[in-house]
């Protein structure tokens, strides 16, 4: 797209949201070019550099992404993220449910305007993390999965309902490279233990019983109590749209920044699309999402990408240090070489597709599914949306499903991808032996007392 936004057309772009490394923002003009788009704005740490958006991939991430044409010979990061999603996870997920967007050119006036005019509207966990990033020479312009193509704003009679799922990892690692103390690993989700970190963080107040387990599983039931789940406790993993505005769920901000109560304002919001009596619209809703959930069978898909890491990080992590030669940083710590030898004999070629594969499913285990849903109408033409049915209240509802934030990780993370999972597990096992304490002390003082 040959035009560049500047200062001026900050007035035509609302805050939406955003993750750890971009910024969301929809477009509220007129200019058929952007009506029912996003810009996708990249952000720097505020305790760091300015990235100055012209930094391509380091020498040792060309040799992993070589094998992917054009990746390791693009200018700058930008681009090759956008090339990341076209070239990768488009044949993955699907063309028909990605959009890698296309790069709009800003000015740097522009970009301040916007971080002036939304920085009210963001958490301040956010503001203080980052900031625009005020040196890039492009955006990314997608489409905005929250509405449908031709919804824009609200019309009579016309109204677009959304879920933005976070699903997380949702199968559990072999138990091969995992140390003996880390083997709950292999029983336990990685977002339950995860939760028990957040709660001893203060990241969280509430404990979600939410499983990617049950979401994953296959199985409309368990599918049913996972949805449920996030929605009583929707931390950053849940959120819901009603023509593009935001209803349910957080900014993006701390992951306990809303009610763990669904309100009357919420099942109110939904009676413009779900036909229900007073109070059974959330209900119902439950049903709608559990069924498009379950009949797209997209998230088997997602699985499958998610399992392209076939050794768990506790794996990969050594393989990391064979391709940027450096010592392993955990041999050294656990002083097990010879258990781990195996790996550090592994092929290049063969230890470069294990660890972009890990690469590839991170991106998988941290995506976003939205899914779209517009009632249809007796005498609506034929759609070419997928439709579901919902039997509690007789509808029949076009809905289309979106992958997003598919952004290419770093090969540095890979460190601390492996101090995190260590962290976690830690802490979930600490946290499980201080309960069984208490209990066996209770126990101890009832039968004392029976006694």
């Amino acid at each position: 797209m040959a035009v560049m936004l500047q200062a001026k057309d900050a007035l035509e772009w609302t805050y939406k949201g955003e993750g750890g490394v971009n910024l969301v923002l929809a477009y509220c003009g007129k200019s058929p070019d952007f009506v029912g788009k996003v810009l996708r704005i990249q952000k720097v740490p505020r305790n760091g550099s300015e990235y100055n958006g012209h930094s391509a991939l380091t020498t040792h991430e060309c040799l992993l992404w070589g094998v992917l044409e054009g990746l390791d010979s693009e200018p700058t990061r930008e681009i090759i993220e956008q090339l990341y999603v076209q070239q990768v996870m488009c044949p993955l997920l699907g063309s028909k449910h990605v959009d890698a967007g296309i790069r709009v050119l800003v000015s740097r006036e522009f970009l301040e305007a916007v971080e002036n005019k939304v920085l009210c509207q963001r958490p301040s966990r956010r503001v203080h993390d980052a900031k625009v990033n005020p040196l890039c020479d492009s955006v990314l312009l997608i489409t905005d999965h929250s509405i449908f193509p031709h919804v824009s704003g609200i019309i009579k009679n016309d109204f677009c309902l959304s879920v933005e799922i976070k699903p997380k990892c949702g199968f559990l690692p072999i138990l091969e490279f995992i140390a003996p103390e880390n083997a709950v690993k292999t029983s336990i989700s990685r977002f339950e233990m995860y939760q028990a970190l957040k709660m001893n963080q203060g990241k969280i107040s509430h404990i979600s019983k939410y499983d990617p387990l049950d979401l994953f599983s296959g199985s409309k039931d368990r599918v049913h109590n996972a949805i449920k789940s996030l929605l009583m406790t929707p931390q950053n993993n849940f959120r819901v749209f009603l023509n593009g505005s935001l209803i349910f769920g957080g900014l993006g901000g701390a992951a306990d920044c809303t009610t763990c109560m669904v309100d009357q304002a919420f099942d109110y919001a939904l009676k413009q699309v779900i036909r229900a009596e007073d109070g059974m619209h959330t209900k119902y809703f439950l049903e709608l999402v559990t069924e498009s959930v379950y009949k797209s069978g997209l998230l088997n898909r997602v699985l499958e990408v998610q399992k392209l890491d076939i050794i768990d990080i506790e794996g990969a992590i050594h393989l990391y240090y064979d391709i940027v030669s450096q010592p392993c940083m955990v041999c050294r710590q656990k002083g097990e070489k010879e258990r781990y030898a195996s790996l550090h004999s592994i092929p290049r070629e063969q230890s470069l597709k294990i660890v972009r594969d890990y690469l590839i499913s991170a991106t998988a285990k941290d995506l976003s599914m939205m899914i779209s849903f517009k009632s249809r109408e007796n005498g609506d033409l034929e759609s070419s949306c997928s439709t579901v049915y919902l039997k509690s209240t007789n509808q029949i509802f076009d809905y289309k499903v979106a992958f997003i934030d598919l952004d290419m990780k770093p090969l540095k993370k890979m460190e601390y991808y492996y101090q995190l999972d260590q962290q976690i597990v830690s802490c979930y096992v600490k946290m499980k032996r201080a309960a069984k304490e208490v209990d066996n002390r209770e126990s101890i003082k009832e039968t004392s007392q029976t006694n």
